[in-house]
């Protein structure tokens, strides 16, 4: 079977190309499926309130204000919180929420790009991406035909390059932490 060829390429180089691809084409709808997903979940645990980011409080449906009580700088998340007594006498609260204590909203202080869940959703891109890579080069080593060559290095370097993007996106969170 080694010796089998189509188009000037051994036919295991093509099921590498064709295997590296759909990796690659997985790894790419995992971040936007992860992306959507995330927004998603965002505008729905928010729905109906209004973040006023200059003067850094929420407003709810019925117009009462949710203020910062706490910010946690380690999760980067604050907490804001309507007056319960607004809240227990309104009358969207069995709709709003069960706390006798006032709503509480919290905001994240990363962006999604910033985000653990990204960071989760990321490494699985970047494994598969490196399985694609692995695949390619690995073939590259077995063939020294400069055809299987060429087409394996014609993919291996843009996925190369992928994952140093991808890489270099998890580190920029680090270094606004430092």
């Amino acid at each position: 079977m080694t010796n089998a060829m189509v188009w000037n390429l051994h036919v295991e180089v093509l099921l590498a190309l064709g295997y590296s691809l759909f990796l690659a084409g997985v790894a790419f709808l995992l971040e936007l499926l992860a992306r959507y997903s995330h927004g998603k979940t965002e505008r729905y645990k928010d729905a109906g309130f209004i973040y006023f980011r200059e003067l850094d409080y929420w407003e709810c449906p019925a117009g009462q204000h949710l203020v910062p009580v706490h910010t946690d700088p380690r999760l980067r998340v604050s907490r804001y919180q309507a007056p319960a007594h607004a809240c227990n006498s309104c009358s969207l609260k069995f709709k709003c929420t069960d706390s006798d204590s006032g709503r509480l909203l919290e905001r994240r202080l990363d962006l999604w790009i910033e985000s653990e869940l990204r960071k989760f959703h990321r490494g699985i891109s970047l494994v598969l991406l490196l399985m694609a890579m692995i695949i390619l080069s690995a073939e590259a080593f077995r063939y020294q035909n400069p055809h299987d060559r060429q087409a394996l290095l014609a993919l291996l370097f843009p996925l190369g390059f992928a994952q140093l993007k991808l890489l270099s996106s998890l580190g920029s969170r680090r270094a606004h932490l430092h």
